[in-house]
């Protein structure tokens, strides 16, 4: 069945019939538009969120809203934020690419951003709310991708083993609400941070739809929450379509498989390119949810999905190549570690100014903790969350030079036509 068609049938859940004719790439529904009719039927109607607005619009802190709105504003603070513009050098797969085509973690929250927010044309659901938790999703994601995050949770626990698990959408949470900034956190709005806590990527028990509750979502540390809201929801599928598709163009460009590699069905159904996965799933979404009032896709394509994953999980992320950098990353991240710790009590123990140093990454972390003292203070927090707040803040370029710092320091310059000077 041809999706473009298919979606060009009238909107089963309204009175008027809506119709588009094209989805242009990455983002933008085309043709005859009736957003706003969309919009005020859908809430009416079948994808009412369930909490009041007033919930999802409160914030950590009060503040008076302004001509931005409360969401849009939350996108501004997220993209003007430092710990948003790291991301455009952390991996999304490939370790700390040189390659500029190759997708890194702020394209890849771009990417969820404005999925997220097509589908929400297309369902008639807020597209400022789903824009600004696409852009926060991942403000907390650890240098090296998801290895990166698995590591931290090995190294910390072995440190400390009543640390609990390190999860980059918990720790997204964290870095929005305490550690950007140094006037404390982002003040995001709940519906925001809700997004941000819960959008976990690599879940695929679809369909979902949003709970009712509201919990205290800095008392969040596992997966596996849903989403309070229906942008959540979209947020959360949105970032499955947007790794799937970009990590199997990418792994075509290393090269670590070819396109006739790919299932010959997936190809066929789904595309090779990641435009076209992300056309085709983004319809299917669309039509799931207005045939159905809930966030998923149609039997055909989930099952699709799924293969899709296994197949990047069989072919990329446990590729050898990636594993043997994998270990690479470890030995980094354990270097770190140590060095960080040992420093940090190194100075509690004791001069209040930590002295000057030869490194610069140990005189930027004890800028860093100058900053965060009065947080750390107030948190009681213990010396391996320190440490862990500040390597998963690194990049992974700043992570490998300060291991070459750490592990090869500089040779002492002797100048000896100075000895009589």
């Amino acid at each position: 069945m041809n999706p473009v068609k298919d979606f060009s049938r009238p909107w089963r859940f309204g009175e008027r019939a809506f119709r588009c004719k094209r989805l242009c790439f990455l983002g933008v529904l085309c043709g005859e538009s009736a957003e706003s009719d969309l919009k005020s039927e859908f809430h009416r109607g079948f994808m009412r969120n369930p909490l009041s607005e007033e919930r999802y619009r409160s914030r950590l802190k009060e503040r008076k809203e302004d001509i931005r709105g409360p969401y849009f504003r939350d996108q501004t603070a997220i993209i003007h934020s430092l710990a948003f513009r790291r991301l455009k050098r952390k991996t999304q797969v490939f370790f700390a690419p040189t390659n500029d085509h190759i997708c890194t973690r702020i394209e890849h929250s771009l990417h969820v951003a404005t999925i997220a927010a097509t589908i929400c044309k297309g369902l008639g659901l807020d597209v400022e709310k789903a824009e600004a938790m696409g852009l926060g999703h991942d403000l907390g994601h650890p240098p090296f991708g998801h290895s990166g995050e698995e590591l931290i949770t090995m190294i910390a626990k072995k440190r400390e083993p009543a640390s609990r698990p390190f999860h980059h959408e918990a720790h997204s949470l964290r870095v929005a609400d305490k550690l950007a900034n140094e006037e404390g956190g982002l003040n995001l709005t709940y519906v925001v941070r809700d997004g941000i806590v819960s959008h976990c990527g690599e879940v695929t028990d679809y369909p979902i739809e949003p709970s009712g509750d509201s919990p205290d979502l800095s008392e969040i540390g596992e997966r596996g929450k849903l989403p309070s809201s229906w942008e959540g929801c979209v947020v959360r599928i949105s970032d499955m379509i947007a790794y799937l598709g970009r990590d199997l163009e990418d792994a075509t460009r290393v090269p670590l498989i070819q396109d006739e590699n790919i299932p010959e069905q997936m190809r066929k159904e789904l595309g090779t390119k990641n435009g076209e996965i992300i056309n085709t799933l983004v319809l299917d979404v669309i039509e799931f949810g207005r045939e159905t009032g809930r966030i998923g896709f149609t039997d055909e394509k989930h099952q699709l999905v799924i293969r899709l994953k296994d197949f990047n999980y069989r072919n990329i992320y446990d590729h050898p190549l990636l594993q043997e950098y994998r270990d690479y990353c470890r030995r980094v991240l354990d270097v770190l570690f140590d060095h960080l710790l040992e420093r940090y009590m190194h100075w509690r123990t004791g001069p209040e100014a930590p002295a000057a140093s030869r490194r610069f990454v140990d005189n930027h972390f004890a800028y860093y903790l100058r900053r965060l003292r009065p947080l750390y203070e107030e948190e009681g927090a213990s010396p391996v969350q320190i440490v862990v707040d500040y390597v998963a803040g690194m990049t992974d370029d700043y992570a490998l030079r300060s291991y070459k710092e750490i592990a090869f320091p500089e040779p002492l310059e002797f100048r000896e036509w100075q000895r009589g000077q």
